[in-house]
């Protein structure tokens, strides 16, 4: 062990061989940290394979012995730096093939490992085949044919569920009644507009996963259709993926039954791609894209965020070297790109026409429905999983905002990025040059966009707006809005961002709005214009509109009617400034800041009920949706809690009522769990809460997970705690401190029962860390929702404190959920808060022992767990010993 002091001293003395440079240099207090990074040698040795970015997580990827103490860590990088530098002259090595053309490319980029791992590669005997000509080709397909109007019996779907739970394994009552229960949702629909939904719960450990897919895949193959599995969180869309391969063992077979869909800019661009590697990327973000050309040979789809790319990828490198290489900015040109055929949006798209489950997500499964794209016709049946977030998901897909980052955002996709990378041109011009060439009209309003688009903000506005010098109307009224921001706030905790309400709006608020909105139609007229250009290429189809040039405008005139959508949305919340509110709309004004720092200025719009377009969008179109949680139900007292599900679900908008199902968890919650309520940690003593949390790790001996409900905290009690925590062998990561994707923190945890991880709303939810990794969960106090306007709003509207207890009740269930995943699980929840009301008590699982203590006992309980559960046969929560009883 050496000082960190030592350690910065030696790191600008020699070279170093490292593990995560992103990591070490931020434990260092560096920008940035120079040397041999493990992890950029492995990406180049396994593209595409999983490894925990960790000494552990590295010997298990490369079935070595996992070091013991943290001074053997040190020693065993060069064990692993040896093995992975050995792999290259292996016969066998299943990733070879192009290998020597990417390592001669980073030996020009000054790569730090080309020395090593150039010497140790042999030239091909023949010369391989460029990354672009190795990828498979989609080929299109006919539609395939509507889905037989069939049922599935019960007997079929316990079969299914049989077969999926494999030989054996044990028949549990639960999950063949929510299995049947779920089946519901597969049932040919009665009358049109009015599908069949099921609200199913199913309490941690029943199994919801094989639950629904046993009626879901058997329907799939039976009637010969696809089944969109929705999920809120990209952990869950990986869990799915996993469990599918029980219904599909053969890897070839799952290939074509099974997609995983995300949003576009979750994918690698090819033709971006080509772009870096030709140089339009420098420095280490040239070295990322080489890196990158090697996973993409290899990877399952190209999805850059949560599929195979490492996440701890690009952390190394930066996020903007990630998101320069995908679509993020709707510049894609479709079929006139020369990587149409090998495109990996594209082939996801087509494979899930055909596949039998499409798993995606809220967002995706939203968005396609808004925007009628053609596989929302096909989504006639649909699994909500963590259903509890879909008033969430539908409160983000239905809301307008009116903004200088959308503006900018805009305004690149017509005119392109204000700083552009050397390499092709992107915008709107370039896009369309060579089919609008045959079109005069069409020409004409491309040009008129184009001037048009200039009086959007553009680069450099946050400065103009704070010095009152704002360029164009738009930005003059978002100059005028963040007056009357800054105006009417008050008493708001630094570092949050500051709202006012659309009310009596300040007269140059109005008058810019009149400005404005002139511009805003002057734009929207061109591409309105533009599109119809397109329209009537496309119906005249002359002779030189080939099958690629008809693609290209079919969608360029699909991304230009969704663009005049969002002006014409624009133009009506300008309209409404001056005038009277819309009672099914919450309008406000924003300065949106990050530790006070401000990053965007605007105009927001959001449904006062969100599920109601929700359910006439994507509901009442299908023809069976379930929508299930483990906590769906809400758990207030003297509530009608299906009532409050149906409402935040969408259900209550449809014609038919839905079919409700629930099934108890079968942990043992009484005797596996506790929750403790630490009554003497004072509300806003940093200094105490720290403390408390160092107390209750280091009770714990590690396998802790603290969730806080303001980042601003997180990072105070990690300051304070993360150093002598890790000396005393506790290793601590946090979101929003540790340059490390979420995805990967919870990978680092999960395989590290001595660690610990702080974070916020991401890891309340959808994380799943069974056994002995989490044996702890602190809460820094009640997770109150924040008063921010859309939460007054609401609140006034649905019911006042019974809404928040509603909210509250809720994040408390998903938090507790985390801890007992499995049946032989056990652990102590912990909340941090003086004044925690009863009646939100009963948010927990019926049963579960719950004690108000002070923090000396809560420690003295913590420890006195470990002390059972480390002897042999573990002891559960329960046990008058590890209560602290005789």
């Amino acid at each position: 062990m050496v000082s960190p002091r030592d350690a910065v001293r030696r790191a600008a003395d020699t070279p170093m061989l490292l593990l995560n440079a992103a990591v070490t240099a931020s434990r260092l207090g560096l920008p940035e940290i120079g040397g041999l990074d493990l992890l950029e040698l492995f990406a180049f040795v396994h593209p595409a394979r999983f490894c925990v970015p960790t000494a552990g997580g590295l010997a298990a990827a490369l079935g070595l012995d996992t070091p013991g103490a943290q001074g053997a860590e040190a020693a065993f990088l060069r064990v692993a730096a040896a093995r992975l530098l050995d792999t290259l002259g292996d016969p066998a090595w299943p990733e070879r093939h192009g290998a020597w053309a990417i390592a001669q490319s980073l030996a020009r980029q000054r790569w730090g490992w080309a020395q090593e791992v150039t010497r140790r590669l042999k030239q091909p005997a023949k010369p391989e085949r460029l990354l672009f000509t190795t990828l498979p080709k989609w080929e299109d397909a006919a539609p395939r044919p509507r889905p037989k109007d069939i049922a599935v019996p019960d007997g079929q779907v316990d079969a299914t569920l049989a077969r999926l739970l494999g030989p054996g394994s044990e028949q549990r009552q639960g999950q063949r009644d929510y299995a049947r229960a779920a089946a519901h949702a597969f049932r040919p629909r009665s009358m049109a507009t009015a599908p069949n939904v099921a609200l199913a719960e199913a309490g941690t450990g029943i199994g919801k996963t094989l639950g629904y897919l046993a009626p879901a895949a058997l329907w799939a193959a039976e009637a010969g259709g696809t089944v969109w599995l929705s999920t809120y969180t990209k952990a869950l869309q990986r869990q799915l993926d996993a469990e599918s391969t029980r219904a599909y063992p053969d890897a070839a077979t799952k290939r074509a039954k099974v997609v995983v869909r995300k949003g576009r800019e979750n994918y690698l661009c090819l033709l971006n791609l080509e772009d870096a590697m030709q140089g339009g990327f420098g420095g280490r973000a040239g070295i990322f894209a080489q890196l990158a050309a090697r996973w993409a040979e290899y990877s399952r789809d190209g999805d850059m965020v949560g599929g195979d790319l490492p996440g701890w990828l690009a952390t190394l490198f930066g996020r903007a070297a990630v998101a320069g290489l995908s679509d993020r900015r709707g510049e894609c040109i479709y079929a006139g790109c020369p990587h149409y055929r090998t495109c990996f949006i594209e082939r996801s798209t087509r494979a899930s026409a055909h596949a039998d489950l499409v798993i995606a997500n809220h967002a995706l499964v939203m968005i396609n429905a808004v925007r009628g794209r053609d596989e929302a016709g096909r989504m006639t049946r649909i699994v909500f999983d963590e259903g509890h977030h879909l008033f969430d998901a539908a409160d983000s897909t239905f809301a307008l905002h009116l903004s200088a980052r959308e503006c900018v955002e805009l305004r690149s996709w017509i005119l392109g990025p204000e700083k552009a990378a050397r390499g092709r041109r992107r915008d709107l011009a370039a896009r369309l040059s060579d089919v609008i060439a045959y079109d005069d009209a069409g020409a004409l309003a491309l040009e008129a966009a184009g001037q048009a688009a200039r009086a959007l903000p553009a680069d450099g506005w946050g400065q103009r707006l704070t010095s009152g010098a704002p360029y164009g109307p738009i930005e003059t009224l978002l100059c005028a809005v963040r007056t009357q921001v800054h105006a009417r706030v008050t008493g708001q905790e630094t570092g949050y961002s500051l709202e006012s309400e659309v009310a009596e709006v300040l007269p140059a608020v109005i008058e810019a709005a009149v400005g404005a909105a002139a511009a805003l139609e002057a734009l929207s007229a061109p591409l309105l214009a533009l599109e119809a250009r397109l329209v009537a290429v496309l119906d005249e189809a002359p002779d030189w509109l080939d099958v690629p040039s008809r693609a290209r405008l079919d969608s360029a005139a699909a991304g230009l009617r969704q663009r005049g959508q969002l002006l014409a949305a624009w133009g009506v919340l300008l309209a409404r400034l001056g005038g009277a509110a819309d009672p099914d709309f919450i309008d406000w004004f924003a300065v949106d800041r990050v530790e006070g720092r401000e990053y965007d200025v605007g105009i927001h719009r959001h449904w006062l009920d969100p599920t109601r377009p929700f359910a006439k969008a994507v509901l009442e179109p299908a023809h069976g949706v379930l929508v299930t949680s483990a906590t769906l139900r809400s758990r207030a007292p003297g509530q009608d809690h299906w009532r409050d599900t149906e409402l935040r679900t969408g259900a209550t908008h449809l014609a038919l009522p839905p079919q409700r199902f629930a099934v108890d968890s079968p942990f043992d919650y009484a005797r596996n769990s506790r929750v403790l309520i630490v009554t003497d940690v004072k509300r806003g003593d940093m200094a105490g809460l720290a403390s408390a949390y160092r107390q209750l790790i280091e009770a714990a001996g590690g396998g802790t997970l603290g969730l806080f409900t303001a980042i601003a905290r997180l990072k105070a009690v990690h300051a304070r705690i993360a150093d002598p925590l890790t000396r005393a062998g506790w290793p601590i990561f946090a979101q929003h401190v540790d340059p490390i994707d979420t995805g990967t923190l919870v990978d680092i945890f999960r395989a590290d029962p001595r660690a610990s991880l702080l974070g916020t709303d991401a890891l309340r939810d959808g994380v799943d860390v069974p056994g002995a990794s989490l044996r702890l969960v602190v809460m820094e106090g009640m997770p109150w929702p924040r008063p921010t306007v859309l939460h007054a709003a609401r609140r006034a509207a649905f019911g006042g404190a019974a809404y928040d207890d509603l909210v509250t009740m809720g994040r408390l269930a998903q938090a507790f959920g985390r801890l007992i995943r499995r049946a032989d699980d056990c652990g102590t929840f912990v909340l941090l808060g003086p004044a925690v009301p009863s009646r939100l008590l009963c948010a927990f699982p019926a049963g579960t022992p719950v004690e108000r203590v002070g923090l000396d006992e809560a420690v003295a309980r913590v420890a006195n767990l470990l002390a059972f559960v480390a002897a042999p046969g573990k002891v559960s929560a329960g046990d008058d010993r590890a209560r602290g009883g005789p």
